[in-house]
């Protein structure tokens, strides 16, 4: 697909891009080989564009993903993500709570398709800097507003890489709601997490520093879960922005269906961080 974006080049929008394709040029080597018409763009900027055009295919060719997340509307990210993909990282995080440095990260887990790595508030949580370094395209859910800003607060850092928020892409597409509500829309269920929430997560770490260590294997399940998922999001948002397009280009392949996850979900635990959830909430008048 990032072959076939135009819209990347100054001065070059959504409708010239449309333009562009309903012309037959669907890919770069087309524009550079057939002079465009100056019915479609005019002839100042068809020679920008040539030179852009062939800027670009350098880009590409050297792997320079900063290049494209500069020049591509933030809306349009999704594009870089067939190639791109092996630079490309999931990311969740879970804290104690929405304003650091009063709370604090809990645990992150990142996952690009083969590997899931996870880092725990003390244990090996200073071990994520180098780790996630090692990618150069984030792709997360509603990371814009959270993830990436809590992290870059809490940890004194600024993360350069490219970053992907899903939410926004799940959005254009016609899907409202979270994480979980857009997972049920395509068809993805959580099973024995069925119904843990962000909130959940606060009480399982509460449970876990009082001296349960079932409640932080819970946890991370739920981590894990959070951002294994957002591969076949991904994958479903790129394939249906595509299906958008009046062009034909190709579709990504489903991933796995099911990952393993390295953690044990304790149904147990669960029923008690429920039952204590809705105890607080009774005594806020809120039920019952």
């Amino acid at each position: 697909m990032l072959s076939s974006t135009f819209c990347h080049i100054p001065q070059v929008g959504e409708r010239t891009e449309w333009r562009i394709w309903e012309a037959g040029i669907w890919t770069w080597e087309d524009a550079l080989v057939n002079s465009l018409p100056d019915t479609l763009v005019p002839r100042s900027l068809a020679l920008r564009l040539r030179s852009f055009l062939e800027k670009s295919m350098l880009h590409l060719e050297e792997e320079d993903i900063a290049f494209f997340g500069e020049h591509l509307p933030g809306r349009e990210l999704w594009r870089l993500f067939p190639e791109f993909r092996h630079q490309a990282v999931f990311l969740d995080i879970e804290t104690t709570g929405l304003n650091p440095p009063e709370d604090h990260v809990t645990a992150i887990t990142l996952f690009d398709g083969y590997r899931i790595k996870t880092f725990i508030h003390g244990m090996n949580l200073r071990d994520f800097l180098e780790e996630v370094m090692a990618y150069r395209f984030i792709i997360t859910f509603n990371g814009k507003c959270f993830d990436l800003p809590f992290l870059e607060r809490s940890l004194g850092v600024r993360l350069p890489q490219v970053h992907l928020d899903l939410r926004y892409v799940m959005k254009s597409l016609g899907f409202s709601g979270g994480l979980k509500a857009c997972e049920r829309a395509i068809g993805i269920d959580r099973g024995l997490l069925r119904g843990v929430d962000g909130y959940t997560a606060v009480l399982l770490w509460r449970k876990y520093r009082d001296g349960c260590p079932e409640a932080l294997e819970t946890l991370l399940a739920y981590n894990v879960a959070d951002t294994v998922n957002l591969e076949r999001l991904m994958v479903f948002a790129y394939n249906e922005k595509v299906r958008r397009l009046p062009l034909s280009r190709p579709l990504l392949p489903e991933p796995r269906k099911r990952i393993l996850i390295p953690y044990r979900v304790h149904e147990e635990i669960l029923d008690e961080v429920f039952f204590e959830r809705l105890r607080m909430l009774s005594r806020k008048g809120e039920v019952w």
